[in-house]
């Protein structure tokens, strides 16, 4: 039994035109990659693929969420996330998956396996850096916001008009406004 065979398309059966196939992605999916960054996932894939007489294009979109710790405070969130991705499907005399949006089959072959776009597509839609919306718009009450407000230093600007100016630095000035 084939890993994610439920993500492999046999296109050789398909006829020359459109053909949409949806996918419902949740932690499953990614246990099977080991890739544990997500609490919790609910995507909706949607792939059209247009099958030509010598090559396919499929046009791969994804929409939905993913519970992710917030990089501030370790907070749980749902990230929102959406991203599309074109490939095209190219026959030739070997495999090649040089390029990031032409893939060749070899002659012969039957059926393509589309989880490991799909994969890829998600893990790159999902910003680099996430920020739970309570830490941006200052609603979120979280113990690691008040301990680092607590730490935070306070005043600085305060602190820096209240000094005293080295009366030397008031000689050197005189020296500007004399010109």
């Amino acid at each position: 039994m084939k890993p994610l065979k439920e993500y492999t398309i046999q296109f050789v059966g398909l006829k020359v035109g459109k053909h949409h196939f949806d996918y419902q992605i949740d932690n499953k999916f990614f246990e099977h990659f080991e890739y544990e960054e997500f609490n919790d996932v609910k995507i909706d894939t949607h792939l059209d693929l247009e099958k030509k007489s010598t090559l396919m294009e499929l046009h791969f979109a994804v929409e939905g969420t993913v519970n992710v710790n917030c990089d501030v405070t370790n907070e749980p969130f749902d990230q929102d996330i959406k991203g599309h991705f074109d490939l095209v499907v190219k026959f030739g005399e070997e495999y090649n998956d040089e390029y990031e949006d032409i893939l060749i089959l070899p002659h012969g072959e039957y059926e393509l396996n589309v989880a490991q776009y799909i994969y890829e597509l998600i893990i790159l839609s999902v910003p680099a850096k996430r920020v739970h919306p309570g830490v941006l718009d200052g609603t979120l009450q979280s113990d690691v916001l008040k301990k680092l407000e607590e730490l935070s230093p306070k005043g600085e600007k305060e602190h820096k008009t209240s000094e005293e100016i080295d009366p030397r630095w008031n000689t050197l000035k005189k020296l500007l406004t004399d010109k």
